[in-house]
Parts: structure tokens; sequence; C-alpha cells
């Protein structure tokens, strides 16, 4: 498996792909990165065409066990952050 692409790598080949210098492309990254945090926090869901949805979902109230104890407990509800990969994308790495 390859390494994952770090933020310079990405903000790099945004500059390269938009003919932009990489502060530019650094701006439209964090203002990117901002408005999803903003919307999925908020209970929203971003669509990313052609790479899939971040949304976010309610864990109900549940019992777990700690593995080190095997001592179960009651975690409370919770929220989790998910993402959906689109057809697309699984199309073209499978293709």
């Amino acid at each position: 498996m390859a390494k994952p692409m770090t933020k310079t790598q990405l903000v790099a080949a945004l500059a390269e792909e938009m003919g932009a210098d990489k502060k530019t492309a650094t701006a439209a990254l964090d203002a990117v990165t901002g408005i999803i945090t903003r919307e999925v926090a908020a209970g929203g869901a971003v669509t990313l065409p052609g790479v899939g949805k971040i949304y976010c979902r309610e864990r109900p109230e549940r019992m777990v066990r700690n593995p080190a104890t095997g001592e179960q407990f009651k975690k409370p509800a919770d929220k989790v952050v998910k993402m959906t990969i689109a057809k697309a994308l699984k199309d073209s790495v499978n293709g």
C-alpha cells in the first residue's frame, strides 16, 4: 500500500492543477476543509462530486467491554463522522 499523500504534497498538486501558487492552493484547501467541518459538525452532510458524501451519524448508548480487564460498562450516546465513497471513485479504482 502506498503512503498517504501529505498536506504539503496535496497543496503542491492542487497548485499545479489550478495553475496557481501554493499560497492560493493552501487557502482553497483550508476553505474547503473549514466548510466541510462546519457543515458536518452542525449535523449536515457534504457531497464531494466524484469522491463521496461526508456526514455525521448518531450512535445510541450501548454496552462495551474493556479488552484489558473484560469489564463491561455502558458507553453514552455519541456522534461519529462517516463517509460513503462515490461509485465513480470505486469504479476508477477497480477498473
